[in-house]
């Protein structure tokens, strides 16, 4: 008995991360639609959470787009980052044999010029197709963890989209009421300073439902890099590259000057939480937790302004690292278990 439970759980995981967003494995099945919008030739927490998206079977990936980051950003100062940025998702996808099955499309390489003109890039169209299908009931959340640049010009194209997806996004900077800034922190937020005016048409001119996580919370997924070379880089391709990748950043922190420490910020993770590991039941992401109000206005200096008229918006404040990063330790360990 005890080998025919072994052979179930390894036909089980198999089918787990072999046919991963595109097929139905046993028991699980997508209850919800993704699209991953990140600057994954930027900080190497977007390689992360893209890496455990795809090793979580209740969401359907139905694409992935490379974003850019601020010209001239330290992790990529070249003109294309946002190809650099494909590039490097479809790498980490080969590594577990997907990298056939999710389309990746390559995001603009610039920001928008302002907030009412949409940048123009195929992963843009991408958003507008897969937003006003008709032929699925399954809800559709458009997962940012870098600049809103395809998402605001997705919407400025073609508005008929408002409505159609939730928004989850890592960035922006603390509302005072709710927690304080971090020491020495920068005067505009990473991710809302990679566009400003795509962040000001989202949130002035929008009628975009949002999941905002601001820096405050997205700070919150601290993980010891003891954790990852013990529980992430000893499991196969995947988890070397993403450990690996890491380890360079620290190494170039160190020519530079800097010094990251023992623990890293693994801030884009959080769009795996409240996407794929909602509850059974009333799905949400009911163990963690948010405030609701009034969306503010984003000013030129990519600070808020108090809108009293603005949508109510979520704003999340807590989040459930247990769940999120067992989650991901127990998937990665099992993909290992079965090559």
């Amino acid at each position: 008995m005890k080998k025919y439970g072994l052979l179930f759980f390894q036909y089980f995981v198999f089918c787990l991360v072999s046919y991963g967003q595109v097929q139905n494995p046993p028991l699980i099945t997508p209850r919800a639609r993704v699209i991953i919008d990140n600057d994954f030739s930027g900080d190497p927490d977007g390689l992360f959470q893209l890496a455990h998206l795809a090793l979580s079977p209740s969401v359907e990936i139905r694409g992935i787009i490379g974003s850019h980051l601020r010209p001239k950003d330290w992790f990529d100062s070249s003109a294309i980052q946002a190809e650099h940025a494909a590039a490097k998702a479809k790498t980490l996808l080969s590594t577990l044999h997907l990298n056939n099955r999710i389309p990746v499309f390559t995001g603009s390489n610039t920001a928008m010029l302002n907030d009412s003109t949409p940048a123009q890039s195929e992963a843009i169209d991408f958003i507008i197709r897969e937003t006003l299908r008709t032929d699925t009931k399954e809800p559709l959340y458009i997962l940012c963890g870098a600049g809103l640049t395809e998402v605001a010009s997705a919407v400025l194209k073609a508005p008929e989209i408002t409505g159609k997806f939730t928004l989850i996004w890592i960035g922006g900077p603390e509302y005072p009421d709710l927690a304080p800034a971090p020491p020495q922190a920068s005067g505009i937020e990473y991710n809302l300073n990679i566009d400003i005016a795509a962040a000001k048409a989202i949130f002035n001119r929008s009628a975009v439902r949002i999941w905002q996580v601001p820096r405050s919370t997205y700070r919150q997924p601290l993980i010891a890099y003891a954790e990852l070379i013990e529980k992430v880089k000893p499991y196969g391709e995947t988890g070397r590259l993403l450990v690996t990748a890491l380890e360079d950043l620290m190494r170039r922190a160190q020519k530079s000057g800097g010094n990251l420490g023992e623990t890293y910020i693994l801030g884009d993770s959080p769009l795996v939480l409240l996407s794929a590991l909602q509850s059974p039941y009333e799905p949400d992401p009911s163990s963690s937790t948010y405030v609701t109000r009034k969306t503010p206005r984003i000013n030129n200096k990519g600070t808020y302004e108090d809108n009293p008229d603005g949508r109510k918006i979520r704003v999340y404040v807590s989040l459930d690292t247990r769940l999120l990063f067992e989650d991901f330790f127990a998937k990665i360990k099992m993909l290992n278990r079965v090559r």
